[in-house]
């Protein structure tokens, strides 16, 4: 196992600065996930700490070690990427081992190696199968057991589960979840799946345009987001935001839209009429009967799941998702109130995106 720090690390492809100055730590045994829209620069950074691309400035370190100059064999990391990069013509056994016999390792401890590994991911019936023969789970535990054969300082996972269908992927996260916390080897796993990012992270790393915009655990990003764009990315379904001036009549604040909508703000900071983009959860409204002390609204989609049921809103000018437990007994037209907890409003500026206090 291994710490791993960025400092500073930009990345440029000729003029294109792709990295701007990242910078942050990863403990020993710890599950760090970037996070972020395609484009962002997550995949670009992952692979600077892979080796596979040199970075312009900066400094990345593994285990304390600068790695800058280091070749990507020599760094002790193992990377599962997103299409398995499996040997079609070697069973999966020799899949597994084939790194090992690269670095002539003895082969009673290769043949040991791949069947622990084999073991772990329950790959022991399939070992003199070809990939072909695979089901796509099979080959990216394959892959991954192709790393922990390596028994590397840091895993590192590069959208491993994108070309995998639904149900296969929520098995997955929790095979490789389940897998770290097994091992307990430093992870660095990039995805483009907040949800992913949610529910396997002990830490998330947002990103943005090459930049870092917050980094926390997966309730912290949730609960108190920095700005904007963390608030609208992490959460699903996404955080309904409208936009209005913040206004002040005595110890109670609202937000007032254009269309003349008044949203509760509770205690919240910021000057009085100041210009503001005002954030509530879908599962942070509540339905109330029509006529309630709620916000106005009316039902236009009605999306049971099961046990929750998503609802679409108008609210004014504005449209609205609103997640309730259960079956309300409403239907598209209906007229009803939303209920608003103001102590889990989300206020940020308008102009910076920044979170108001």
């Amino acid at each position: 196992m291994a710490s791993v720090s960025f400092q500073n690390v930009q990345k440029s492809f000729g003029a294109t600065k792709v990295i701007h100055g990242v910078g942050f730590d990863i403990q020993d045994g710890e599950f760090m996930v970037l996070v972020g829209p395609s484009g962002c620069g997550k995949s670009t950074l992952l692979r600077t700490l892979a080796g596979l691309e040199e970075i312009t400035g900066g400094t990345i370190a593994i285990d304390g070690h600068v790695v800058n100059d280091m070749e990507s064999k020599d760094r002790d990391i193992a990377m599962v990427f997103q299409s398995y990069a499996l040997y079609p013509h070697m069973t999966v056994r020799e899949n597994m081992g084939f790194s090992l016999r690269l670095r002539r390792a003895d082969q009673k401890v290769t043949a040991e190696r791949v069947a622990q590994a084999a073991k772990i991911l329950n790959l022991e019936p399939y070992l003199e199968r070809y990939p072909k023969e695979l089901s796509g789970g099979q080959r990216q535990r394959v892959a991954m057991g192709r790393a922990i054969v390596r028994d590397p300082k840091v895993f590192l996972f590069d959208e491993p589960l994108s070309n995998l269908d639904a149900k296969l992927r929520v098995a997955m996260r929790a095979e490789i979840k389940a897998l770290h916390q097994r091992l307990k080897t430093t992870t660095v796993y990039v995805t483009h799946d907040q949800i992913e990012a949610m529910t396997m992270a002990d830490r998330i790393v947002v990103m943005h345009d090459g930049r870092v915009e917050q980094i926390g655990t997966p309730l912290e990003l949730y609960d108190r987001p920095s700005n904007l764009f963390v608030a609208q990315f992490i959460g699903s379904p996404a955080m309904n935001v409208v936009e209005g001036t913040l206004r002040r009549e005595g110890a109670a604040a609202f937000v007032e839209t254009a269309d003349g909508v008044r949203w509760p703000a509770g205690g919240a900071t910021g000057g009085n009429g100041q210009a503001v983009a005002y954030g509530v959860r879908p599962d942070h409204l509540r339905l109330d009967a029509d006529g309630g002390p709620g916000v106005p609204a009316e039902i236009v989609v009605v999306e049971p799941t099961g046990a929750q049921t998503e609802l679409v809103a108008t609210v004014g000018n504005a449209q609205l998702v609103v997640e309730v437990h259960g079956r309300p007994a409403v239907a598209p037209g209906e007229r009803v109130h939303l209920g608003i907890d103001p102590s889990s409003v989300h206020l940020f500026d308008k102009a910076t995106g920044a979170r108001l206090g």
